[in-house]
């Protein structure tokens, strides 16, 4: 099974934890600020950091694998991962404080949506082990310039090596032919409500 010690390094690639959960969530939430699937559901820049942010410190960097790519001595793109067999529970103080983080800074209608996304999304989940792509994403000043793929493309190489599917959800349909260029193909089209945009369920099956 996939482990984050299995993951080569790579240069200008750092694997974080706690202590990175600002320059994730500012980096990420930069990235997804024009996303029309996080747009629907945050309605703000603020909710979306504050939640992207809550998200990494309470799931993704005790449970999961994060990584960010340094360039010019500033953090250009950062991923959000769960490896196989990784929990992608928080615990009930995490959970409280992401909700609370959400309904603070976005409203009772941004805490509806979010929980409608977080149940759709885990209905449509694939259920077999797998390494799930929470979040990659580049800011602004690093876009069109192959970041993305180079803080990526690691970690699928490892998928490779040890026969392990990947999945993610694209919230944006301008992505989907940078996630087809790395091996993603479509599983299905959801949404979390009848008025939100569409999500797109994609694998990638081990070369």
């Amino acid at each position: 099974m996939l482990k984050a010690s299995d993951i080569e390094p790579a240069q200008g690639i750092e694997t974080v934890g706690r202590e990175s959960v600002p320059a994730l969530a500012a980096i990420t939430a930069d990235a997804f600020r024009d996303d029309p699937f996080n747009s629907w559901l945050f309605g703000g820049f603020d909710p979306m950091q504050r939640t992207f942010a809550n998200l990494a410190r309470h799931i993704y960097t005790p449970n999961g694998f994060c990584q960010i790519l340094n360039e010019d001595g500033e953090g250009r793109a950062a991923a959000m991962w769960l490896m196989p067999g990784d929990k992608a529970d928080a615990t009930l103080g995490g959970t409280l404080q992401t909700y609370w983080g959400l309904f603070a800074s976005g409203g009772l209608g941004a805490l509806q949506r979010g929980k409608a996304a977080g149940d759709a999304m885990a209905k449509h989940h694939i259920t077999e082990p797998h390494a799930y792509l929470f979040t990659v994403g580049v800011a602004g000043a690093g876009r069109g310039r192959g970041l993305g793929r180079r803080l990526v493309e690691p970690v699928l190489q490892a998928c490779d090596r040890s026969g392990t599917t990947a999945y993610l959800e694209n919230s944006n349909p301008a992505n989907r032919r940078f996630y087809a260029s790395l091996g993603f193909e479509r599983v299905e089209l959801f949404h979390a409500r009848p008025d939100s945009p569409p999500l797109e369920a994609m694998q990638r099956l081990p070369r």
